[in-house]
């Protein structure tokens, strides 16, 4: 059995079953990333809720295993080598499990750049843009009477819809017949635009029909639809 107990975030979460995959999430658009690729490809693992309503992300055992307080991060007990890995950034931990399974990501080289470089879309622009959408429509910032922040972002969203919309023309998936990380990392913020966000008028998402339908055939993955509600927040009930 691997032996975690060095770990600092093992101490506020327990691992109940160490040889596994331990994952310290939340059901974010980010967070669903690592559990819907884990539950895609069945690799064995443990989840944890990091609670943010009680800033469980600012406590020293998360920030020892995620510096930059963001969820997802995991340790896998089974690294490089046989060690321990631990790892935050949910782009670098979907490419670090696409290599260890060899699932979701093409082998041939050339296919695997044009995958990355399409996750690396989504990390730069789709998520930091939506999510901007996000607060200055349904959150704090739609109390802001000078609309000019919130029509920036949802200009650069709809560009964003666009760039994609024309990507998907003839595809089925981003990357043609094959579903990979770039569908996994983006399709739940493209959900959370329309859905939680309550975006979809805002930027004229009828426009993108591509979209609309690659995320419908997303949101029916059996996995997909077990990952998005994990981890589950009733624990942190």
């Amino acid at each position: 059995m691997a032996d975690l107990s060095a770990y600092p975030i093992t101490k506020k979460w327990p691992a109940a079953h160490p040889d596994r995959l331990q994952l310290y999430s939340l059901p974010t658009p980010n967070g669903v990333k690592v559990s819907i690729f884990l539950e895609e490809t069945g690799l064995p693992y443990e989840p944890h809720l990091v609670n943010f309503e009680t800033h469980d992300q600012m406590s020293p055992e998360f920030l020892s295993l995620s510096p930059n307080n963001k969820i997802p991060a995991i340790l896998d007990p089974d690294g490089p080598g046989g060690k321990p890995l631990p790892l935050f950034e949910s782009g670098a931990i979907l490419i670090y499990l696409a290599d260890k399974t060899g699932q979701l990501l093409p082998a041939d080289p050339a296919a695997r750049y044009e995958t990355l470089q399409w996750l690396m879309f989504q990390m730069g622009g789709i998520g930091p843009m939506f999510g901007q959408v996000g607060f200055f429509h349904k959150f704090a910032g739609r109390h802001y009477d000078d609309k000019r922040p919130r029509d920036r972002y949802v200009a650069e969203a709809r560009r964003l819809l666009h760039v994609l919309e024309m990507r998907l023309a003839g595809r089925d998936w981003i990357m043609g017949d094959d579903y990979t990380i770039a569908d996994i990392a983006t399709f739940p913020w493209v959900r959370n635009l329309v859905g939680f966000y309550e975006a979809g008028e805002l930027v004229e998402f009828h426009a993108f029909p591509h979209v609309k339908r690659a995320l419908e055939a997303f949101v029916a993955r059996p996995a997909v639809m077990r990952g998005l509600g994990i981890p589950s927040r009733a624990a942190a009930g």
